[in-house]
């Protein structure tokens, strides 16, 4: 016991004596392994931070099963370095497999990359994400419709990936739509899950297509089930919507030659047929309007019929209740810019007869 506790006590406080340094230096094997060992431990972070460690630290510990072997003629050394030369190689297979298991497709990778990562979006949810599609890139050949107006049902959103898509009303042409930009998100957002539909519109592929397809039912249990995506898909489909309203709004500036908001609630004065259009259409109303108040005074005196026969007499409760008055002609988007005055009829009408809302809803 007291032997034991001198051997402790002499390595702790006094250090082991060496009776005699070596003369002759280890092996270029020896100090090739210890330069790589050194390279290896300079290594970064991330997957190719650790194929930069475990390479250099495979090679060095190589090494020393070389120099054990050959020079120092040690078991002990050997054993030890080729138990970590083993370790760092069945690392650096484990790297390869995740890699590969990790591996997209060039489409799903671009996908990615352009409209996921931006978002911080992890690769994992991300995945998550395509395997609800099956991973499965469709196409669509010029001319071939991917929606008919009343007849396609709404049952699945799409994510056109390349080419450009035509969207069409009644054979009147509405927008395009472009790479990464959904191809049915108003679809999608005017439906309930229980609830069914029909496309309103058509959708026709002006160029060679590739897009991505969701089914209806199994993107609404994911998102059910993982709050992240519906917030994430929540946003992406509502920028998308909004694209589509700015471009429809951007229709009306080419159109018109200028700029009207699209969250006016007057907008339908400029969607509908222009006056010049229609003249004569809109001469018969203005003398719709103004007939049933010049009637009546043909038969007063002269003194009389120097009033305004449009404009109500106040402060008179004896009077008949004004007749129906008829749908007034809209004015062209030129009176609209110049702020020109309108006719002489709409000036005569009372204010508060002029109606609120359109008579029919005007198309786009």
């Amino acid at each position: 016991m007291n032997a034991n506790s001198s051997l402790v006590g002499q390595l702790l406080f006094q250090g082991p004596v060496c009776v005699s340094w070596k003369q002759a230096l280890e092996g270029a094997v020896y100090h090739l392994a210890n330069c790589f060992l050194l390279l290896g431990f300079m290594a970064g972070s991330g997957v190719y931070g650790c194929f930069y460690l475990f390479g250099f630290l495979g090679t060095g510990y190589l090494c020393c099963v070389l120099w054990g072997w050959f020079d120092a003629c040690g078991l002990d050394i050997v054993f030890w370095s080729f138990l970590l030369t083993v370790a760092c190689l069945l690392q650096l297979a484990h790297l390869v497999y995740r890699l590969r298991v990790n591996t997209l497709p060039e489409e799903f990778d671009l996908l990615y990359k352009t409209l996921c990562l931006p978002l911080q979006v992890p690769l994992q949810t991300y995945k998550e994400i395509i395997c609800c599609c099956q991973e499965r890139v469709l196409t669509l050949s010029v001319e071939q419709t991917y929606a008919v107006e009343g007849e396609t049902p709404i049952d699945r959103l799409s994510l056109l990936l390349s080419g450009r898509v035509r969207v069409s009303q009644d054979g009147q042409f509405l927008h395009y739509i472009f790479p990464y930009q959904f191809m049915d998100s108003p679809e999608w957002e005017s439906l309930q899950p229980s609830e069914e539909g029909t496309f309103q519109v058509t959708l026709t592929a002006e160029t060679e297509c590739s897009y991505i397809s969701w089914p209806r039912k199994s993107l609404h249990l994911l998102l059910t089930r993982e709050r992240y995506i519906s917030r994430l898909f929540s946003a992406l489909l509502g920028y998308d919507i909004s694209e589509k309203l700015y471009t429809l709004n951007d229709k009306l500036f080419a159109k018109f030659g200028l700029r009207f908001d699209i969250r006016l609630p007057s907008l339908y004065h400029v969607l509908g047929p222009s006056a010049s259009d229609g003249g004569p259409e809109s001469d018969k109303d203005d003398k719709e309007v103004c007939q049933p108040a010049a009637s009546p005074a043909q038969n007063m005196p002269t003194s009389v019929q120097s009033t305004p026969p449009c404009s109500p007499v106040p402060g008179t409760s004896n009077l008949p209740a004004p007749l129906p008055l008829a749908r007034m002609s809209r004015p062209d988007s030129g009176a609209l810019a110049s702020r020109t005055p309108l006719q002489s009829s709409s000036q005569a009408v009372p204010r508060a007869w002029v109606p609120l809302a359109p008579i029919h809803t005007p198309e786009l």
